[in-house]
C-alpha cells in the first residue's frame, strides 16, 4: 500500500472527526479543490484505508449503563476451539469487541448491558452455556475516562 502523505493524513483527521462535512468544506479545510479531494477521499476507500462511516451513539442515551470488561479462559486453546468461541460471541449484539489475547486469558471481551440483571442475564444464559470456557472475569467500569475511534494519523 502506498504511503499516506500530509493532505490524506489531514483528510482522514478529519473525516474521523465529522463523516458528515461536505466535501467542499473538508476541501477547504485540507487546502484543496472539490474534485482533487473528492479523487483521494476515493482512493482511500478503494485502499481500504476508510472501511466504513459510521453514527457514534452514546450508549447511555440508549439505557446502556453498564460496561463490562470479561477476561475468559478457554479449557483448550486449539484452533478449533479458538474459532468455536469467536464465531459464538460474534453473533450476541452485547459484545462490542473481543480481542484473542497473549498472557494468562484468551480473550477480553467488552460488552454492554442495561443494569446488573440483564449483565447476568447475558452471564448465564450466552456465556456460561458455551463449551470449553475455563474461567471467566468480570471487571465493571465505573466511569469512562476517555473514549476514541479516531485513529493518530
Amino acid at each position: 500500500m502506498p504511503e499516506l502523505d500530509a493532505i490524506d493524513r489531514k483528510i482522514l483527521s478529519y473525516l474521523q472527526n465529522d463523516s458528515r462535512m461536505t466535501m467542499q468544506e473538508l476541501a477547504d479545510k485540507v487546502g484543496l479543490s472539490v474534485s482533487p479531494c473528492h479523487r483521494r477521499v476515493k482512493l482511500l476507500e478503494q485502499r481500504g484505508v476508510i472501511s466504513r462511516y459510521i453514527a457514534t451513539v452514546d450508549q447511555k442515551a440508549l439505557g446502556l449503563h453498564v460496561s463490562v470488561f470479561i477476561s475468559i479462559k478457554l479449557a483448550r486453546q486449539k484452533e478449533e476451539d479458538l474459532n468455536r468461541f469467536a464465531r459464538a460471541i460474534s453473533k450476541w449484539d452485547e459484545v462490542l469487541e473481543c480481542y484473542l489475547m497473549t498472557g494468562n486469558r484468551d480473550y477480553l471481551l467488552r460488552v454492554v448491558a442495561a443494569d446488573l440483571a440483564s449483565y447476568e442475564t447475558f452471564l448465564k444464559t450466552k456465556l456460561t452455556r458455551l463449551d470449553g470456557i475455563a474461567s471467566i472475569e468480570s471487571s465493571f467500569a465505573l466511569s469512562q475516562v476517555k473514549y476514541s475511534i479516531a485513529l493518530p494519523v
